[in-house]
């Protein structure tokens, strides 16, 4: 990645510190490579992670310093936070969890050396209603939205009051999926923009690599489909189980693998074992790309996706896609999947049967997934986007 020149004579570098909750793996790669990218331009980093997610994605050996905050809301956790984000010129956190905590923590808590836009009401509003010539600095909150909330009834209620909150205490929320930036605007967020995220890619695995992995997953003579994600219920995995009966029948059936772990993986295996689906669950792999390279068809059958990494590794790799049209999957991947209504478990069979029938369109997709790709943003100018946000917050563009 390319460095800015370093600060005037004098003027010491950008701090900023990143918080992360319970981490997605999409939200935890683009923390790993903002931090690579901010560190290489001179901005000082400090992740505020719990350890497990240090542990996975090595944001120390991207140059941060990192403090381990397990994901909780109790005091002790939100004291060690707060810690942590004394002298920040910008407090940046991601997801939900994160963004609540870091609003606590933050709140009331001067900016660092820098000249930070008042992120309470109006300009020179004091949150008590009287008037400021100057307002005082207060440090900027910035929240990258990922995804939604998923949880429904009293807990969903719950989720949408934390998520208000969080929103309005931001000084710029980022979305990465136009309706995750209109949900933003209608819970009251001062500034919320667009930021789409993109994971980074990864390298290219080899033909053996490919071959190695059909060996392993027992697909050397048989369809291969691939499924990425946490086993939890908005995924959709009831769905894609229901649509497998289609495929049940044939001579030789295809093998769909289900990479990932989550509360539901009890509930999954015991349908397959009693309906004889021909689905793997393979559990959380580290060879994710190598898998999904050798697939004939990637399923995503989620019920609400933002920037699906299931969805961009598939276009990368050139493996056709078959998708629910929901959320920011269309805006991610335009016209390169077969799309099917989410919950519509016949449609989905047959989508996929599809394609398995015809490889020319299989090939179609995957030409057009490369080209769709290419017209995401790289990891460098997603870098360059959110640091000129920290340098408008902070006067130091």
């Amino acid at each position: 990645m390319s460095s800015s020149p370093p600060p005037p004579y004098g003027q010491s570098p950008l701090r900023v510190v990143q918080v992360l909750g319970g981490g997605s793996a999409g939200s935890s790669a683009h923390v790993r490579s903002l931090t690579a990218g901010l560190v290489a331009r001179g901005v000082r980093v400090t992740v505020c992670a719990p350890a497990e997610l240090e542990q996975a994605y090595g944001f120390a050996g991207a140059g941060a310093d990192v403090v381990n905050v397990p994901r909780r809301g109790d005091p002790v956790a939100v004291a060690a936070l707060r810690t942590a984000c004394v002298g920040a010129d910008v407090v940046h956190a991601h997801g939900l969890h994160a963004a609540v905590r870091a609003a606590f923590a933050v709140s009331g808590m001067p900016a660092g050396r820098r000249t930070a836009r008042w992120p309470e009401g109006r300009q020179g509003e004091r949150p008590d209603g009287s008037q400021a010539d100057r307002p005082v600095p207060r440090v900027p909150l910035v929240v990258t939205w990922h995804t939604r909330p998923h949880t429904e009834g009293a807990r969903g209620h719950v989720a949408r009051l934390m998520e208000r909150r969080a929103v309005r205490a931001a000084s710029v929320v980022l979305g990465t999926s136009s309706e995750l930036v209109d949900r933003a605007r209608g819970g009251g967020a001062r500034d919320a923009r667009l930021a789409p995220v993109t994971v980074p890619a990864p390298r290219p695995p080899t033909g053996y690599q490919e071959s190695k992995a059909r060996a392993e997953l027992g697909a050397v003579e048989r369809p291969l489909l691939m499924a990425v994600g946490s086993l939890v219920p908005h995924r959709g995995y009831d769905v894609l189980l229901d649509a497998s009966r289609a495929w049940r029948g044939l001579d030789p059936a295809p093998l769909l693998t289900i990479a990932g772990e989550g509360h539901d993986r009890g509930a999954l295996q015991r349908r397959i074992e009693t309906e004889d689906l021909p689905v793997r669950l393979i559990g959380r792999r580290e060879d994710i790309s190598e898998l999904l390279a050798a697939a004939d068809v990637a399923v995503l059958p989620s019920r609400w996706e933002a920037r699906s990494v299931l969805a961009q590794e598939a276009l990368r790799a050139g493996v056709a896609l078959v998708a629910t049209d929901v959320g920011g999957v269309r805006e991610l991947v335009g016209d390169a999947a077969e799309f099917v209504p989410y919950g519509d478990a016949d449609a989905l069979g047959r989508a996929v049967l599809a394609l398995l029938d015809d490889p020319e369109r299989r090939a179609a997709l995957a030409a057009a997934g490369r080209r769709q790709a290419a017209t995401w943003p790289t990891e460098d100018e997603t870098v360059a986007q959110v640091l000129s946000v920290y340098d408008e917050l902070t006067g130091h563009g």
